[in-house]
């Protein structure tokens, strides 16, 4: 069975965003593949966090993943927590040297958060190859990820194959980006030329796993549209309705193409009313649903689980490119 992996950073609430372009494509190839779902929290301190708030988004991020869908109970599903495995730090430094200063400069992220910023941590520069180690530890072949990530699993595929050339040994599975088709970056509800971030300024452009319907009602309604009145799907044109579109067919579970002809010669008042309905009654289950787990001991199993199998897997995997690479005794 071939693997997939993926992560969401606990650094706020997730957003309905991380569940269309992250969980929904876990819930939909959970059966198909081993999966490991980790906490990525060694990446949420590239920034400051206050720990005790940390702690806590930690246990939200994997009940919140099981209350919207992923079946912890399956013998293929794996979720444990990246600062329990010592393993993503010890292949990290190996990928380091083995990374240059100019590809981690030119990553997307890492321009966004320096700019203007003279502050900025040595993490903020590295953080994106321990991602790379986070990925290929486990030999994951596909790796669901929204279109800004993009770029980082192509940089875990250029170490894969630089080491596997560099090495003549086949040391990591070359990984492959899994973008959905529909909702790959749902968009900021006020400027929806930009992603729709959990970490936003402006709270009120994203719509939060735990928004209760009036939050959600409210956000949606004052959604930035666009003043030619039509609808259509264009995402260069028309942003933020493409963005409502979007976000009503994945919470629907209908296409893109039978959404757009449902509202077609409709107005922007009768699509928002819509998404807000369909966001109220998804998220109001995924809420219920949550708040039962959050007083099971089904959080904690789950990690003990994940993360007994995880650190076996990865330690298999850096003894073996421990050796390669020449560290330690013959």
């Amino acid at each position: 069975m071939e693997r997939l992996l993926t992560g969401l950073q606990p650094s706020g609430t997730l957003t309905i965003g991380n569940y269309c372009g992250g969980i929904n494509q876990i819930c939909k190839y959970q059966e198909t593949y081993e999966t490991f779902l980790f906490v990525p929290d060694m990446h949420a301190i590239t920034v400051p966090q206050d720990p005790e708030q940390l702690h806590k988004n930690i246990r939200q991020a994997v009940g919140l993943y099981l209350a919207c869908g992923v079946d912890a109970s399956l013998d293929n599903m794996h979720i444990y927590i990246q600062s329990e495995n010592p393993y993503h730090a010890n292949l990290s430094w190996i990928l380091e040297c083995h990374s240059y200063y100019g590809e981690l400069a030119r990553m997307h992220q890492f321009k966004m958060k320096s700019k203007n910023n003279e502050s900025f941590t040595a993490g903020l520069v590295t953080y994106p190859v321990l991602m790379a180690a986070d990925i290929l530890l486990y030999d994951a072949k596909y790796v669901p990820t929204g279109v800004d990530q993009k770029q980082h699993v192509e940089l875990a595929r250029n170490l894969a194959e630089r080491m596997n050339s560099r090495y003549q040994e086949e040391c990591f599975v070359v990984p492959e980006p899994m973008i959905p088709e529909v909702g790959a970056k749902i968009r900021d509800l006020a400027n929806p030329l930009n992603k729709m971030s959990k970490s936003a300024d402006n709270p009120k452009a994203s719509v939060f796993l735990m928004d209760t319907p009036e939050e959600i009602k409210k956000k949606i309604m004052r959604a930035t549209t666009d003043s030619d009145g039509k609808i259509a799907f264009d995402e260069e044109n028309k942003p933020g309705v493409s963005n409502l579109l979007t976000i009503y067919s994945v919470f629907a579970g209908v296409s893109l193409d039978d959404t757009v002809a449902r509202f077609d010669g409709g107005g922007y008042g009768d699509l928002k009313k819509a998404v807000a309905e369909v966001l109220a009654e998804r998220l109001t289950v995924f809420q219920d649903k949550y708040a039962e787990i959050m007083k099971s001991g089904i959080v904690d199993d789950a990690l003990d689980r994940g993360g007994e199998y995880a650190r076996q897997i990865a330690a298999e995997k850096y003894e073996k490119i421990r050796k390669i690479v020449g560290f330690g005794r013959i």
